[in-house]
């Protein structure tokens, strides 16, 4: 097994000079030098063949023995040196301190195809960042990353990737309901990719400490590795950078928007500073339209990260970024432009989002109110998003009193249609039939342009623990199916129909099929 290996966050960035893995405080250093825990029995369950390549190896390098002890953790690459990274964060709006990788390990950069990839180890022991926890993660919560970030890459959103899952082979002590009864769960270990795991937090540490020296050699490694377009260390150069993240982060919570996926733990320590979504924890995609749903448990009580939420979340994050790099710039004015403008280009995205949704190619005045009276008509009575506006491709702007019967399934209850809800739906597809018309577009060319943003396939959480619930038993065989159906989300796949379908009602509150908690 070949690496083209090309280390650069470790060798150009200054280190805890402490090497005693103990729980500590960690002072003007970007990271922590760390070895990853030897597992009992390590086994591979699932290898992305695409990550693979993007990393220069094959499928017969998987299938190494020093591949499996590598992505576990039980051996080390010569002439690499594991590290976790320091960082802070505001865990729901409140200032935590520090943070930093309590139970990821990054284990070396790799270049091919003139790209560049970190490769970290998620659940392969503790850290001088693991607190009061083991730096363990559990089978569950290890599939649900593995599939969803290789999901959300093929829907077209930016996110963090993933090369391998594999059992440890240890037990795991959790407390899933964070209700007093820990139980022992399989222990598991995903490895995930990206050009850099940087974060907000990354930044807000060494503001916090006053260490404006490490801030500044941060900022500039940054800049220089990924947004090197921008030009050579100055304030233009930083503002610029602020401007490309904020445009970035925008750009990523759209593509959230569009799909109805929703976070659940949007904390400044879960902000990739590329854009990326990252941290596959209490995350969900909406069964009904609804703008308060959270999958998280901790924020059922507040909805702070709710889906309606998650663009001014967004704002807020960024805020606090800006005061991170504000000892950079000394500039408010400058700063608070940019994140003037966030809103702005927040509102004209969501619009052209949302139009693209309805194979809309032009633009009308009256979009926003046929967008909103859509909405409405959405929160009427429980309606699954992803099923609406598939079915809805097929809608003909010449028949609209059949929009009804073209959406039918898409409604968890047909009981609760009333005389007074068909009325409005009815009213809604004669609007969008007359703005239909405005439009050049054939009935076949919409349908392709619909069905290219409104995926047909998600990983709902009911079908992520259906593959769990099989993985506790020792079949791992629902992973693959699944990982194979959504690399193709937006294929009609008539093999895969089953998996085109509403939440089942066993899983409307089952543990892990509606809410989850941040226990893993």
């Amino acid at each position: 097994m070949k690496l083209n290996i090309n280390d650069t966050f470790n060798k150009e960035l200054p280190a805890d000079p402490v090497l005693e893995n103990s729980r500590r405080q960690v002072e003007k250093a970007c990271f922590s030098f760390v070895t990853p825990k030897q597992t009992a029995n390590p086994k591979l369950l699932h290898v992305s063949p695409e990550m693979l390549k993007h990393l220069g190896l094959s499928e017969q390098d998987s299938q190494s023995e020093i591949f499996l002890n590598v992505f576990t953790g039980n051996a080390v690459l010569p002439n690499t040196k594991p590290y976790a990274m320091c960082y802070a964060g505001h865990q729901f709006g409140n200032w935590a301190g520090q943070l930093g990788d309590g139970r990821a390990i990054n284990l070396v950069e790799v270049q091919h195809d003139n790209k560049h990839w970190a490769i970290q180890l998620k659940g392969a022991g503790e850290t001088p960042y693991s607190r009061t926890a083991d730096g363990l993660a559990v089978l569950r919560s290890s599939i649900r990353e593995y599939l969803c970030s290789e999901a959300m890459h093929h829907l077209g959103v930016p996110t963090t990737r993933a090369l391998s899952l594999a059992l440890s082979g240890d037990d795991v002590l959790r407390d899933v309901l964070y209700n007093g009864n820990p139980e022992y769960e399989k222990g598991a270990i995903v490895c995930r990719t990206a050009p850099s795991f940087l974060r907000f937090g990354s930044y807000e540490i060494f503001a916090a400490k006053q260490d404006i020296t490490t801030l500044k050699t941060l900022v500039d490694y940054t800049i220089k590795h990924f947004f090197s377009h921008l030009g050579t260390p100055s304030k233009e150069t930083y503002l610029a950078f602020f401007k490309e993240v904020t445009k970035r982060t925008l750009d990523m919570i759209i593509h959230w928007q569009r799909v109805g996926f929703v976070h659940g733990v949007m904390n400044t320590d879960n902000m990739s500073i590329l854009g990326l979504t990252i941290d596959y924890g209490p995350y969900g995609w909406l069964e009904g339209f609804d703008y308060g749903w959270t999958p998280n448990t901790t924020d059922r009580q507040h909805k702070r990260y709710r889906y309606g939420n998650q663009p001014n979340i967004g704002l807020w994050n960024l805020y606090k970024l800006a005061n991170a790099l504000f000892p950079l710039i000394e500039d408010v004015e400058a700063l608070e432009s940019i994140l003037d403008q966030y809103k702005i280009d927040f509102e004209a995205n969501s619009l052209k989002m949302m139009r693209s949704k309805l194979g809309l190619e032009t633009e009308d005045v009256f979009d926003t109110s046929l967008i909103q009276n859509l909405e409405d008509n959405l929160l009427l009575t429980e309606t699954d998003m992803t099923i609406f506006f598939r079915k809805l491709s097929e809608f003909n702007k010449e028949k609209p009193s059949e929009g009804l019967k073209i959406i039918h399934d898409a409604f968890y209850s047909i009981d609760e249609l009333s005389d007074d809800i068909k009325e409005k739906w009815n009213a809604w597809f004669q609007r969008y039939s007359e703005r239909l018309a405005q439009e050049e577009t054939t009935s076949e060319k919409r349908k392709e342009i619909m069905n290219a943003v409104n995926p047909k396939y998600v990983l709902r959480n009911y079908m992520a623990q259906l593959a769990i619930d099989d993985a506790e038993k020792g079949n791992y065989e629902l992973i693959d199916e699944l990982f194979q159906l959504l690399k193709q989300p937006y294929a009609e796949q008539p093999e895969n129909e089953k998996w085109f379908a509403k939440r089942p009602e066993w899983a409307r509150h089952k543990v892990g099929c509606s809410m989850l908690s941040c226990s893993s």
